[in-house]
């Protein structure tokens, strides 16, 4: 995937594969390929169980790869890593979680939660450093100093959020794995926690992989967009092209499912369901391919000269 941005993060031909007690093997995530280029946001989007959180635990060094590799500013960080990398790692990239409740500790304070990463890592000179980091990266995200006294069953579903959004950016990472950061939120609550990692993402020069199920979502704040399904990246393209001219027929049934604004029209919509036995790849196996430079889509020869024509027709159709 050649240009001339910087890649932060490359996932090669990764593999993650559980033993689930039987005979065989589950493979979660086969064979996934993408670049993470400095700076920008970009979204893994698929359904529930299609392997999307698999990867981001993956590059968080908590699923092992079965196969391939994940390299961080061209060095490889999956597998075994000296403990030196493994630290720097932790504290390169950080994550934001999708249940605010359950990822902090119930029983310690606000300022405890924020403070883990700088007692972990000795990231302060001394405790009027560490309390003057704290209540930094409270304001950051909206919240008041005095708020860390309290404790998290305290406060609101996104308030919460935005405590474990201080927490990873207190770090001063360079990568942000947000695990499906606001579909435990209230939908009032959704637009200011998309907005205030916007805002963050401008100020401190964040690079973020976004982990959602929903694309509406993914549409306001990510550059590009990848597809996964059953553990298979199907489709990635810059945002407004995937949705301007989706190729794959998964894409499609996803972009189907995006709810309207208008009554009537979402009354009169059809969903789409993609049914991947209806594919035949008997012949040639199918493979992630560019078929337009920066979009790639998951198809063998055959379907690429289906593609190539029906995006001809969808370019000309305007």
């Amino acid at each position: 995937m050649s240009n001339n941005k910087e890649v932060l993060l490359s996932v090669k031909g990764a593999d993650v594969a559980f033993d689930n007690g039987g005979k065989k093997l589950f493979r979660a995530v086969k064979n996934a390929n993408f670049d993470i280029y400095r700076g920008e946001t970009f979204s893994l989007v698929g359904e529930s169980g299609s392997g999307k959180t698999t990867i981001g635990r993956a590059i968080m060094r908590i699923n092992e790869l079965s196969k391939g590799e994940i390299l961080f500013k061209g060095k490889r960080i999956s597998g075994r890593i000296s403990k030196e990398e493994d630290r720097d790692v932790i504290r390169s990239i950080q994550m934001i979680f999708q249940d605010p409740a359950a990822s902090l500790n119930e029983r310690a304070t606000i300022e405890y939660c924020i403070s883990e990463g700088l007692y972990n890592f000795h990231l302060y000179k001394d405790e009027a450093d560490r309390i003057e980091k704290v209540d930094k990266a409270l304001k950051d995200v909206g919240l008041l100093p005095e708020h860390k006294s309290r404790y998290p069953h305290e406060f609101s579903g996104g308030q919460r959020q935005r405590v474990g959004i201080a927490r990873a950016m207190i770090m001063e990472p360079e990568l942000i794995v947000a695990d499906e950061p606001i579909s435990a939120l209230d939908v009032s609550i959704r637009a200011q926690v998309l907005n205030l990692m916007n805002k963050l993402k401008e100020e401190k020069g964040l690079t973020y992989l976004f982990i959602a199920h929903d694309l509406s979502v993914v549409r306001f704040i990510s550059d590009r967009i990848a597809v996964i399904h059953l553990g298979r990246i199907v489709e990635i393209a810059e945002t407004e092209t995937l949705f301007k001219y989706p190729l794959h027929p998964y894409t499609i049934s996803l972009l189907s499912a995006v709810p309207m604004p208008d009554p009537r029209i979402e009354k009169k919509k059809e969903l789409i369901v993609y049914d991947e036995s209806k594919r035949d790849h008997s012949g040639e196996k199918p493979i992630l391919q560019e078929i337009r430079p920066g979009h790639f889509v998951f198809a063998n020869d055959r379907e690429m000269k289906e593609y190539e024509a029906k995006l001809q027709e969808m370019e000309a159709r305007g």
